[in-house]
């Protein structure tokens, strides 16, 4: 991994304003990135997204899904996921983080507070190490061990194509398997399985490794990212705080991003995971210790895997 030599803290969290969905009346003519008067017709892989009721566990539908086929909107679908249903169980799982490291275990030092006006200048107005202190026994912790040994499975590069050994897919493998050891993912999956997203654990954790792990396409055709890759391997942090920075690594200027500070790798793992499948694409509104934030997720739209579900593209922590 590169060595985060630039880095000023820029941002802190703010929670958005829940959003509410209203049917309006559907038109006479069908878009095909719209499920206007386009409600519950029959799958056809050819569409770039779809409005049949098997859309949501799929993550394929389109933007404005429940807009136009739900009568009631978003909140009222037995299977749907709410906004206040994401603020519970977002504290749950703040509460069952058992592997995130104490207060001890961490020492940081944001230094220079930078203003909007300031991100573009590329001056180090950090210079001394953002860490001060880790304790390195956190990194013997199962879920910490395995992940780590992910993060360097990758090419840096774009347009290179990604080849993993034995070894590396045993790798996640492993770090799924000890994640799904925790009370935090089971706690996940449970939700999710309440709300018909999956069936069983398998079916669970056969979507989490294609979800992150599947390769696709950045460039001209070669394999050559995942949702993993993008999110993780490269500069990684944990909770209990949250942290705006910017950044250059091996070369590369990072104008602004986020981290958590202290968390367990499971937990920024499952709030991405959980995000992405409540809210593909959208901003998903948590809450962690009566703290609001917000996540945003995108889903790579170029390449589907299964029943046409998508991939990560990317997941990140912002603000309003």
């Amino acid at each position: 991994m590169g060595s985060l030599s630039h880095c000023a803290a820029v941002t802190s969290c703010k929670a958005l304003e829940v959003c509410t969905f209203t049917s309006i009346h559907t038109g006479l003519y069908t878009d095909p990135d719209s499920c206007r008067g386009r409600c519950h017709e029959p799958y056809n892989k050819q569409d770039e997204c779809h409005c049949n009721t098997k859309c949501e566990k799929h993550r394929n539908c389109c933007e404005d899904y429940h807009m136009h086929c739900s009568k009631e909107g978003f909140s009222s679908s037995h299977d749907s996921i709410t906004n206040e249903e994401l603020l519970s169980i977002s504290e749950q799982l703040y509460k069952v983080d058992h592997n995130k490291a104490q207060k001890s275990d961490i020492n940081i030092n944001p230094q220079h507070l930078i203003s909007s006006a300031e991100t573009r200048d590329k001056e180090d107005h950090s210079p001394e190490p953002l860490y001060t202190y880790v304790n390195e026994k956190l990194f013997s912790k199962p879920t910490y061990a395995s992940f780590i040994k992910l993060l360097d499975n990758y090419q840096r590069m774009t347009g290179r194509e990604e080849a993993f050994s034995a070894e590396q897919l045993k790798e996640q493998e492993n770090f799924l398997q000890e994640v799904m050891k925790t009370e935090l993912m089971k706690k996940i999956y449970n939700f999710l399985h309440k709300k018909k997203r999956y069936s069983t654990q398998e079916e669970f954790v056969s979507d989490l490794k294609e979800m992150w792990f599947g390769l696709y396409s950045r460039g001209k055709g070669e394999e050559d990212s995942s949702g993993f890759e993008h999110v993780f391997s490269g500069a990684w942090a944990s909770y209990p705080d949250v942290l705006g920075m910017q950044f250059s690594w091996d070369g590369y200027f990072k104008e602004v991003g986020s981290a958590f500070i202290g968390c367990s790798p499971e937990f920024e793992f499952g709030l991405y995971t959980l995000c992405f499948i409540a809210r593909p694409g959208k901003m998903c509104q948590l809450s962690l210790g009566g703290h609001q934030l917000d996540i945003q997720t995108y889903t790579w739209t170029k390449s589907t895997y299964g029943n046409d579900r998508k991939y990560i593209a990317t997941a990140y922590v912002t603000s309003s």
